[in-house]
């Protein structure tokens, strides 16, 4: 499981992260809403070990993160994580992006990675686009590939950092549609995301973020229909 425990973290003077306590359970998927800058994006970051603490813990499986001793390349391998952005290598194909990762990190024969990298492409809908250049793929195709990359260093957690939001609205429902079939298959998922519909569909609980507080977490009914904090009350009906 992933445990956060009092965290806090500032950029300069500017604390973006107001002693959160958290914990998420294998097989959970968790969705995180809120206001821009109130934190989401980078509470992610920081339980990847992207972005070192102010104080606090936070255990994945029993490692802490950001202490000394943490080998965070190899904890890293436990947590896929896909942002906004896909930041493919546009001189490699689809398929030797997804390579990459395992043969490099995970020390994978090339059959070993080109096998996973099949699997998992085709996984997310893309088996029919493998010696493609990214710049020949769609935006949500683009996403999907990043996804299907995060998958092929076989991860037990996936964060997923407002995946749709760069994406053309026409593209979005093939990229949550993955979303969804991952948190069907039992993987441990927290998402960022604006998509209040899919927030409702999917997840197991819902936080509320607000100015670097978790101001409210419960399973999506009680969020959506009956949210008991205020600022909840006033960002959802600014999002209808």
């Amino acid at each position: 499981m992933i445990e956060i425990r009092q965290v806090r973290k500032s950029f300069g003077p500017l604390e973006v992260l107001k002693g959160i306590d958290l914990t998420v359970a294998k097989g959970e998927v968790l969705t995180i809403i809120g206001g821009s800058g109130s934190g989401k994006s980078t509470l992610l970051t920081c339980i990847n070990g992207l972005e070192p603490i102010n104080s606090g813990r936070i255990v994945v499986d029993g490692t802490e993160v950001h202490a000394k001793s943490t080998n965070l390349d190899k904890l890293r391998r436990k947590i896929g994580i896909v942002f906004q952005q896909w930041n493919a290598f546009p001189h490699l194909t689809v398929i030797e992006n997804v390579m990459l990762a395992p043969r490099k990190v995970l020390g994978q024969t090339k059959a070993e990675a080109e096998e996973m990298s099949v699997k998992q492409l085709t996984h997310v809908g893309l088996g029919d686009k493998l010696n493609v250049y990214p710049s020949r793929l769609s935006g949500g195709q683009q996403q999907r590939m990043a996804i299907a990359r995060a998958l092929a260093m076989s991860p037990e957690y996936m964060l997923f950092d407002e995946v749709t939001s760069a994406l053309d609205p026409m593209l979005v429902g093939e990229v949550l549609d993955t979303l969804r079939m991952l948190a069907s298959e039992g993987m441990t998922m927290i998402c960022v995301t604006h998509e209040m519909k899919f927030a409702r569909e999917v997840s197991d609980r819902v936080a509320f973020f607000h100015q670097g507080v978790m101001a409210e977490i419960a399973p999506p009914a009680q969020i959506f229909d009956a949210p008991q904090q205020e600022e909840t009350r006033r960002f959802l009906s600014a999002t209808h």
